[in-house]
């Protein structure tokens, strides 16, 4: 139970992976390559799927669906192919999951109109009609449609139901005379059941559906979700091209105005456009630059036939040229820049500005509210106020924002008449407080008390054009993680959080390559000499502060952390499934305006000047957490697996004691901590071996350590061994495997074969031949002699069976080991049993979990051969992964692929098997997998060794077979079994 099947090789060899720790780094090359072999089996079994449901195997299609959507992790393409064939399937809660998921992540058209299906074919009629009802008012019900929704109308008692196209005619099918209003305003009153809306309906937010004075079902209708588009465009030498599609009615032939031409239909399906969002249809478009002239402003406005910029507009055509590569009579401000000999300025203290707070908004009526009271609610009086209000479609926000306005003197409310984007926002804000510092802040922020006097505090240096302080999301200034997403923290986490910063910032500046745009201060006379951003080239936002940053970096102004510091962002997804193309453009704009930009900041990553700081914060917040309690110290491996489930559950019990409880594990330089079981909540208290031991002791010290328990050292430094004697602390160990006596860990040889636990001579000259896989130079008697040293000075030995005890006393007589089962077996013995098929079929055998070479990954596929071989009426499933998914599919074993812990129950009982089989053919210390079996009410088969055995022999749920049974006589002996019981 101590290393993951994935770990072993076909040859039994343990991989690099297996043992990512102290001197072993997995390497990016390795991750790389891992990505891609699972990417590729992905693919594989998607097709697959997909050509079995065309012959009309629905079944195996579904398998090989599911298959394919954990291989590739939950992929939302996958996901929704999988989820329309269990549908079909009649695995109605398994579509019904994934279409909500799907439409809570991307908004999906498909998935809103699939979910009352679900619902309706289970039965539950109210959330059916509701569901019904949700997807009407948000997207364009096509005719197939209208039959699913006339049933639920009828069914809901509905007066009747509705659906809008970007056409601007509406459908109803009503049972009386029909009432039609924008923004409350009636527009139309009659009969029909067609009806074309008034011209400019698309600026209305809500159309109202009435019969009488009920609403019909899809009614009041969302008219901002219906005309919603999704688009990108950008400059190219010779033209201007782009993409874009109304997700609400994907068929639907959009619009594109440029301006002085008329209007043109995009009906060109795009090819080339990369979306994650399922069943995503872009059109895509091209103006060659003989259409049209730029503007007087340099400017080109593009917009979607609702009069709606899209993504990316406006454009300059000049920065086509640039991204080209074309040099040639550029204009002066788009000629490029290299990153670096930037000039100093001198760094005596500045005279003190007035400052201002500028905060543009477009949308998320409540997160933009929580945002204003923060900074109400700290800012001195004489502070200015700045509101940009970005053309909202939100007709509440805009209330909202007046009565603010009118109650707090401090607060200037400006309105653009059409929607700009941030940077032009941000910029307009900026000019009507010119002369002061600023603080630009993003509307999705929760600032603390003192905030604004620490944060201007960094410009008092005349050479510091901005300082931003540290965030939850805020790219290299993220906190706690740089490279992984960031929870959201409350208010009082933001609260505790800064308290920390302030507590452990030294305020000595760090300098960094950009300031980030989501708390941004930046010094008046920074923005007087570097100018505004360049809403010219980044239209709605992204990169614009990069480029200002580089701007006035060649000004001589720096950058800096604001570290005593900390802000809550929301952050946002303002630009739908655009954002991550206009992210791409944007990057490729500034990287051509400033050559070396990239390289630039990735040289800052690889430097990381922020980390000690991250390090002391982390410090700060663990002894906070841990306060006046004891802790605990659970020393891990870092292969995860039942190792790492029993770390979570140990911590739990004594989390649950009132101790503080922390895990320790391998990194490639020494060693990291978490709060028990919890990885990667410090993720910067990470500590080099052996030179950082000091640290890591006094760290320790502080948190109070009475107790070590050591569940598994393999990948650690060897300085972890005598931490307790450097503490001054008893320890415990909890026997997880082997790896006290036996070099291989699993008592298996480089053949396959249980070793029979022989002798010191016969260990040797096991290890000679085969190898060792701990990782480090230790023969078989000082790794005897050191784990006799360090069992016999354990305070506890823990082991969770009694044949785990036994082995472990049979090499080290005298040892005293505590039984500490897992779980409950007597209860899990009395769960009940999965209902025995009717009439003739197939015995069908399920295996759980990761098949390695120890777990019996070649006995079951010879056992598979054999059957096959024979034809006999024995089907496995194997409901995990192995070190060779194809040999076994290939020999007729179904295999999953694997999966999340809490699934693999359900995904057991899908698969409709009449017996578990635990195939290791080495001593398990425990065996999860056995308890999983049992949990979906099967009874289990196993070898009569180890953990295994002694479990089923003492529940009575299955039974035990000689180890050493040939795998053709397995299978006659599993039959014989069946047909028995």
């Amino acid at each position: 139970m101590s290393l993951n099947a994935a770990d072993f090789d076909r040859t039994g060899t343990v991989s690099r992976a297996a043992f990512a720790g102290y001197g072993h780094e997995v390497t990016e090359s390795e991750r790389a390559a891992w990505r891609d072999a699972m990417s590729a089996r992905a693919q594989e079994a998607f097709h697959r799927g997909q050509q079995l449901i065309a012959h009309g195997r629905l079944a195996d299609g579904v398998f090989w669906l599911g298959r394919a959507e954990r291989l590739a992790r939950n992929t939302p393409n996958v996901s929704f192919a999988y989820a329309t064939a269990a549908l079909a399937n009649g695995q109605i809660e398994a579509c019904l999951v994934r279409v909500q998921r799907l439409k809570a992540e991307f908004g999906l058209r498909e998935a809103a109109f699939i979910e009352p299906i679900c619902f309706a074919r289970l039965g539950d009629v109210p959330k059916a009609v509701a569901a019904m009802g949700w997807a009407l008012a948000r997207y364009h019900a096509s005719s197939e449609l209208h039959v699913l929704a006339q049933e639920l109308t009828k069914r809901g008692k509905k007066p009747g139901w509705c659906t809008l196209s970007n056409s601007g005619v509406l459908l109803v099918e009503a049972a009386g005379p029909v009432t039609l209003a924008l923004d409350g305003q009636i527009c139309h009153s009659a009969d029909n059941n067609c009806f074309e809306l008034p011209e400019n309906w698309q600026q209305a937010e809500r159309l109202d559906v009435r019969v009488g004075r009920r609403h019909v079902l899809g009614s009041p209708v969302d008219i901002r979700s219906i005309t919603r588009c999704e688009s990108l465009v950008w400059p190219e030498e010779r033209g201007v091209s782009g993409w874009i599609w109304h997700p609400a009615e994907p068929d639907f032939v959009p619009c594109v105005t440029v301006d002085g031409l008329p209007a043109v239909h995009v009906e060109a399906y795009a090819t080339d456009v990369d979306s994650e969002v399922p069943l995503s249809r872009p059109r895509s478009f091209h103006f060659a630059v003989s259409a049209f002239q730029e503007s007087k402003s340099g400017l080109l406005m593009i917009r979607d036939g609702n009069g709606r910029p899209l993504t990316g507009a406006p454009l300059r055509l000049a920065l086509g040229r640039l991204l080209a590569g074309d040099l040639h009579l550029l204009p002066v401000d788009l000629r490029p820049r290299s990153v670096g000999n930037w000039p100093k300025r001198a760094s005596s203290p500045r005279v003190k500005r007035d400052c201002a707070v500028v905060i543009p908004v477009y949308r998320d009526k409540a997160c933009t509210l929580a945002c204003l009271r923060s900074v109400l609610d700290t800012v001195a009086a004489d502070v200015q106020i700045v509101v940009v209000e970005d053309a909202t479609p939100e007709r509440d926000l805009e209330v909202a924002l007046d009565e603010i306005a009118q109650q707090d003197g401090r607060i200037i409310l400006l309105r653009n008449s059409v929607n700009l984007g941030f940077p032009a926002s941000a910029n307009r804000g900026m000019r009507e407080v010119r002369g002061r510092d600023v603080v630009l802040l993003n509307s999705d922020t929760l600032v603390p008390s003192g905030w604004l006097e620490r944060l201007i505090a960094w410009l008092d240096l005349g050479d510091v054009g901005t300082a931003t302080p540290f965030s939850n999301d805020a790219s290299i200034l993220s906190y706690p993680s740089v490279t992984v997403a960031n929870d959201v923290p409350s208010p009082a986490q933001v609260r505790l959080l800064d308290k920390v910063c302030q507590q452990v910032s030294s305020n000595t500046a760090i300098e960094l390559p950009t300031a980030n745009g989501f708390c941004m201060a930046i010094a008046a006379e920074c923005l007087e000499e570097t100018g505004y951003f360049r809403e010219d080239l980044f239209a709605q936002g992204y990169g614009e502060e990069n480029d200002f940053s580089l701007r006035a970096s060649a000004k001589g102004f720096r950058h800096v952390a604001a570290t005593d510091l900390y802000v809550g962002h929301v952050g946002s997804a303002s630009f739908g499934s655009s954002r991550r193309a206009l992210m791409a453009r944007n990057l490729q704009t500034i990287n051509a305006l400033h050559p070396g930009y990239d390289e630039y900041v990735a040289a800052f990553i690889a430097l990381d000047p922020l980390a000690d700081m991250r390090r002391n914060i982390d410090i700060a917040r663990l002894q906070k957490e841990c306060g006046r309690r004891s802790s605990v110290l659970l020393v891990q491996h870092d292969a995860g697996g039942g190792v790492g489930r029993v770390v979570r559950e140990r911590a739990e019990a004594f989390e649950a004691d009132g101790l503080c409880v922390v895990a320790i594990r391998p990194t490639s330089s020494g060693c990291g901590l978490e709060a028990g079981g919890k990885p990667g909540s410090f993720p910067a208290l990470k500590f080099d071996l052996p030179s950082e031991l000091p640290l890591l002791l006094m760290l320790l010290r502080s948190i109070r350590v009475q107790l070590i328990e050591w569940h598994h050292l393999v990948g650690h430094a060897s300085t972890i061994r005598h931490l307790h004697t450097e503490l001054g602390v008893p320890y415990e160990i909890f026997i997880h495997d082997h790896v006290w006596f036996c070099p291989r860990i699993s008592l298996l040889d480089g053949q396959g074969r249980y070793c029979g636990e022989p002798d010191v001579v016969g260990c040797v000259r096991c290890i000679d031949r085969w190898g060792s896989y701990l990782g480090e130079d230790i023969t078989v008697p000082q790794l005897l002699k050191r784990s006799r040293t360090e069992l016999s000075y354990a305070r506890r030995l823990m082991a969770p069976t009694h044949d785990t005890a036994r082995r472990l006393e049979r090499h080290f007589p005298g040892l005293a080991v505590d039984v500490t089962p897992l779980e409950n077996d007597a209860a899990l013995s009395m769960l009940p049993k999965f209902p025995v098929k009717s009439g003739a079929h197939s015995l069908k055998i399920c295996v759980v979990g990761g098949i390695s070479r120890w777990k019996g990954f070649d006995f079951l596929l010879a056992v598979a051969r054999d059957v096959r071989k024979r034809g006999l009426p024995i089907e496995f499933v194997l409901v995990g992964h192995s070190p060779d998914d194809d040999a076994l599919i290939s020999n007729g074993i179904a295999v999953t692929g694997e999966y999340q812990e809490q699934d693999v129950g359900d995904l057991i009982k899908a698969q409709s098997p009449d017996l578990g089989f635990i195939s290791s053919i080495a001593p398990e210390t425990w065996c999860y997998a056995l308890s999983q079996i049992w949990r979906a009410g099967l009874d289990v088969v196993c070898f009569d060794l180890g953990a295994q055995g002694e479990r089923v022999r003492q529940s009575g749920r299955g039974a035990v077979f000689p180890l050493g049974v040939p795998p053709e006589m397995f299978a006659d002996l599993i039959l014989r079994y069946w047909r028995n019981r």
